[in-house]
C-alpha cells in the first residue's frame, strides 16, 4: 500500500543516524517528501547536508525498525503522526522545533484539544500531591485536556485527577521520554494503562528507545509545546519543571506557578518563577481566565458545605497552620496535652485534613 511505503519512508528518515529534526526539517524543505529525499542523487544531497550525511542517507534501510513500527501503528489505538499528517499536534507546528513523528497510544484526537500542562517536583509533598489532582479535575471539568510528563508525584497527580474527571470532560496526555512501547516509571504502569483507555500516551523517541537523562528535555519541549500554558505546582530550584516553565516561556506559552510556604523548599521554583513573571494561581479560575479565547465550561461548586468540626479540633488546625508543624511545637501553641493533640491529629489524619510527615510532623491537606 503506497500510505504504508510513505510511512516506512517517514520512519526511515527518522531512523538515519546523525539527521535529527532539524536536519530533517531541511531536507523536506529543500527536496520534497522522504521519497524525494531518496531518490536524490548523493550529490544533491551532498551539496544539502555534506558528503557524510549524504551516504547515511542512501545506505541500507534499518528494515527491522521499520517493520516493528509497521506492526506497531497496525494495533489499536497505535498511532503515528507525521509532519504532512493533519492529525500531527498542531500546536508543535508553532513551536518552531516541532518533531518529525509523533507516537500515540490512546486517543489521538486529543493531541489538537485545547491543553494545559500541570508539572511539579517528583518528591511532592502531600498537600501538592492533592493540589495538582484537584486543579486537574477542576480544569479538565472545564473541558481542558491535562498535559504531563507520567513521572511520579506532581505529574501522576495530575494525571489521576484528569482521569477523574470523567471521559465527557477534557482527558490527560502522558508525554515520555522512552519509545511508546516502553512504560517508565514501572510503577506507573498501572496509570499508564488508565490513560491508555482515556487519553493519550505521546513520544516523540523510535520504539524501544530507554530512559536516558538527555531525553528529558526534549519531552519537556514536546510537553510545554502541546500546552497553552504551564502550571507549576510545586519545584524545587534545581527541578526540571523550572525547565519546562522556560521552554513555555520561550514558545509563548503562559507560565503560572502556586505559591508555597516560605519554608519549603518545594516552593521555592515556583516563587522564582513568580518574581520573574510567572502569574500566581490561587485557584483554577484564576488560570482559566488568563487563556484568552478557551471558552470553559464553568466550574461546578461543591454541592454542600462540610459538616462544622469541634472547637477544639478547629482551634488545632488553626495552630498547626498550612506548613509543617511537630507536635510539641503544636502543643505549646495550643496549651492542649500531648495525649489530647495526638488524638485529634489521628482523627484529622483519618478524615484526611492532615498528614504526616517524616521526622514527626504533620501538614493540613486542604
Amino acid at each position: 500500500m503506497r500510505v504504508e511505503a510513505d510511512l516506512a519512508d517517514w520512519l526511515r528518515l527518522s531512523l538515519v543516524p546523525g539527521v535529527g529534526d532539524e536536519t530533517a526539517r531541511e531536507l523536506l524543505s529543500r527536496f520534497g517528501l522522504p521519497q524525494q529525499i531518496f531518490a536524490s542523487s548523493h550529490t544533491a544531497l551532498s551539496a544539502a547536508v555534506g558528503r557524510k550525511l549524504a551516504s547515511s542517507l542512501l545506505a541500507e534501510l534499518p528494515e527491522e525498525q521499520i517493520r516493528r513500527a509497521l506492526e506497531w501503528v497496525a494495533q489499536d489505538r497505535h498511532h503515528i503522526f507525521t509532519l504532512a499528517d493533519p492529525g500531527y499536534p498542531q500546536a508543535l507546528l508553532r513551536t518552531g522545533d516541532p518533531p518529525l513523528l509523533v507516537y500515540a497510544v490512546g486517543r489521538g484526537e486529543l493531541l489538537n484539544a485545547p491543553a494545559l500542562a500541570i508539572v511539579g517536583s517528583r518528591s511532592a509533598t502531600p498537600q501538592g500531591i492533592a493540589n495538582a489532582e484537584q486543579f486537574a479535575r477542576s480544569f479538565a471539568e472545564a473541558g481542558l485536556t491535562i498535559v504531563s510528563g507520567l513521572a511520579l508525584g506532581i505529574d501522576a497527580a495530575a494525571h489521576r485527577g484528569a482521569l477523574a474527571a470523567g471521559l465527557h470532560n477534557g482527558s490527560t496526555i502522558a508525554v515520555i521520554g522512552t519509545g511508546a512501547d516502553i512504560v517508565y516509571p514501572s510503577r506507573n504502569r498501572d496509570l499508564e494503562r488508565a490513560i491508555v483507555q482515556s487519553g493519550t500516551i505521546v513520544s516523540a523517541y523510535p520504539l524501544g528507545t530507554p530512559a536516558i537523562a538527555t531525553n528529558f528535555p526534549r519531552r519537556n519541549r514536546l510537553i510545554s509545546g502541546l500546552a497553552r500554558g504551564v502550571l507549576v505546582v510545586e519545584a524545587a530550584l534545581q527541578s526540571g519543571s523550572l525547565i519546562t516553565a522556560r521552554l513555555a516561556g520561550e514558545q509563548g506559552r503562559e507560565v503560572f506557578a502556586i505559591p508555597g510556604s516560605i519554608h519549603s523548599p518545594h516552593s521555592k521554583g515556583c516563587h522564582r518563577l513568580i518574581k520573574q513573571g510567572a502569574k500566581l494561581v490561587e485557584s483554577a479560575q484564576d488560570v482559566l481566565e488568563e487563556l484568552g479565547n478557551f471558552t470553559a465550561r464553568p466550574i461546578a461548586l461543591a454541592a454542600a458545605n462540610p459538616a462544622p468540626r469541634d472547637a477544639e479540633v478547629e482551634m488545632l488546625l488553626q495552630n498547626l497552620g498550612f506548613d509543617p508543624c511537630d507536635i510539641d511545637s503544636l502543643c505549646e501553641r495550643s496549651g492542649l496535652t500531648i495525649d489530647r493533640v495526638c488524638a485529634m491529629l489521628l482523627q484529622l489524619e483519618l478524615e484526611g485534613s492532615v498528614t504526616s510527615l517524616a521526622g514527626g510532623r504533620y501538614q493540613r491537606v486542604s
